[in-house]
């Protein structure tokens, strides 16, 4: 792989409280994933992320999720169809007004949290998903998690997809997250992430929780905005993956820096 797309989850600060150096990660990453206010986010400070991406000609995606600003949209949620595709379409309606106002445009859609992690696996609400995607615009890209179940559905009904791996997170040795609510879970040092990275780029294989190698390979690498030492980290990532010769650049044509 010569090539691969660098993301962050921005915009997630609310009011008074900031969440991430927003403008520090946009001279990084190629791609951004910016909170619908649903999960985080205000107006202000959402459209304050877009214009910033537009400014810095970083892609933009609607990160979408569960309506649970107290949970941080980390918290399962059994959603009703009907609920779940008016929710996903009202957060990709008020993102793409926001990046219009400045410019921009989205380009793909990425679920937050929870949401995330379960149409990984879950047919009903991944399919849900889909058709939220799918009537708000269907040249939108959906980016989740290499192997998922999810990404499966979308390719079957004609979506373009785009596979995504953790810079920052651990993987159990069957491919998936490991829980934020076991220890190691959140991996906070900055050269061996970018060590992982390599080799998941070079290689195809990450080293899982328990020590085992196990094949991965992705479009996309994703470190969590809010993580602690967030831009530290990317900054590492992007510059082992640059001097091995790997381009950071988005998925999306044009896109990126």
């Amino acid at each position: 792989m010569t090539s691969i797309d660098l993301n962050s989850d921005l915009g997630e600060g609310f009011g008074r409280w900031t969440l991430g150096d927003d403008r520090a990660m946009l001279d990084i990453v190629s791609s951004t994933n910016v909170a619908c206010g649903f999960h985080a986010g205000d107006p202000r400070g959402i459209m304050q992320t877009v214009l910033g991406a537009v400014e810095k000609n970083v892609v933009i995606g609607a990160h979408v999720g569960y309506r649970d600003l107290a949970g941080f949209g980390r918290r399962n949620m059994d959603v009703d169809s009907a609920d779940l595709v008016a929710d996903v379409i009202y957060q990709i309606g008020a993102l793409t007004g926001m990046a219009a106002a400045v410019g921009g445009s989205v380009q793909y859609v990425k679920p937050h949290g929870a949401l995330y992690n379960t149409i990984a696996h879950d047919e009903r609400q991944a399919n849900d998903v889909i058709t939220a995607v799918q009537a708000s615009n269907p040249a939108l890209v959906l980016m989740g998690l290499a192997g998922s179940t999810v990404l499966r559905l979308a390719a079957e009904r004609g979506l373009r997809t785009v596979s995504e791996a953790f810079a920052d997170r651990a993987y159990t040795p069957e491919g998936v997250l490991v829980s934020r609510r076991e220890r190691g879970a959140v991996l906070h040092d900055a050269d061996l992430v970018a060590e992982r990275m390599l080799q998941m780029v070079t290689e195809g294989t990450i080293t899982a929780i328990d020590g085992s190698v196990i094949p991965l390979t992705a479009d996309s690498i994703c470190v969590h905005g809010d993580s602690e030492g967030a831009v530290q980290m990317a900054r590492r990532v992007r510059e082992r993956l640059l001097a091995e010769g790997v381009t950071v650049s988005s998925f999306i044509t044009g896109g990126g820096n």
